[in-house]
């Protein structure tokens, strides 16, 4: 799941990316207004953690211009107010909830798994295809063999691949969702992990594979 963390202090910013990837997500960050609705440009996000004391263009003129084009996408904001008028403005632009500063970090979790969890099917922590079941809790991948738990960019692949069987998802997509744009990693990196994931996928004895297909991407489908 990627997230965009809009937050104008940079030490704050850099705690909250080690927490988040830490947590198997990732992460783009962001150091004001504009530079935010230049990112969400790309909607290619899963939910915005979103500051509103910010530099150039403030969190809730942010928040406002999003809703205002159409984009439904999850948002967080985070503020060191905490007066109810500033919840209440908040939360009338369009937010999907608010956290005051500062907070615990198993706080700032909980309400991120809350808010993006209607981007869930059915509200459900796992995905399971063919004898192959992936828990977003544990991060864990198991069949009746046994289980793995996986590494940030395998899970983040992995749950890709899981909640869209049988269609084709492109080297440039992994990317886009999982390393970001302004990742300096080159797109064979993809390829690499797609090895990683196959290679538990055989000791765990699946019934399921993944498929590569020329010039188009990779797919996951049941074995033959």
């Amino acid at each position: 799941m990627r997230l965009l963390l809009a937050e104008d202090e940079q030490a704050l910013s850099k705690a909250l990316t080690t927490i988040l990837e830490r947590n198997n997500y990732s992460v783009d960050a962001a150091y004001d207004g504009k530079e935010t609705l230049e990112y969400l440009e790309a909607d290619n996000y899963d939910g915005v953690i979103l500051d509103i004391m910010m530099p150039k263009i403030d969190g809730i003129t942010v928040l406002q211009e999003i809703r205002k084009k159409g984009n439904l996408i999850p948002v967080l904001l985070l503020t060191a107010k905490s007066e109810v008028d500033d919840k209440v403005v908040g939360l009338d632009a369009g937010a999907n909830d608010y956290l005051t500063k500062p907070f615990n970090s198993r706080e700032l979790l909980a309400r991120i798994r809350a808010m993006t969890r209607t981007q869930t099917v059915q509200g459900n922590s796992q995905l399971k295809v063919g004898n192959i079941t992936l828990d977003r809790a544990t991060y864990e991948l198991s069949s009746p063999s046994g289980s793995y738990r996986l590494a940030n960019k395998e899970f983040q692949m992995m749950e890709m691949l899981m909640s869209n069987p049988k269609n084709i998802i492109s080297a440039e997509r992994f990317m886009e969702k999982i390393w970001g744009y302004d990742s300096e990693a080159e797109i064979n990196v993809v390829w690499v992990y797609i090895s990683y994931l196959r290679k538990k996928l055989a000791a765990l004895h699946a019934d399921i594979q993944i498929k590569a297909l020329r010039n188009a991407g990779y797919t996951l489908e049941e074995k033959e």
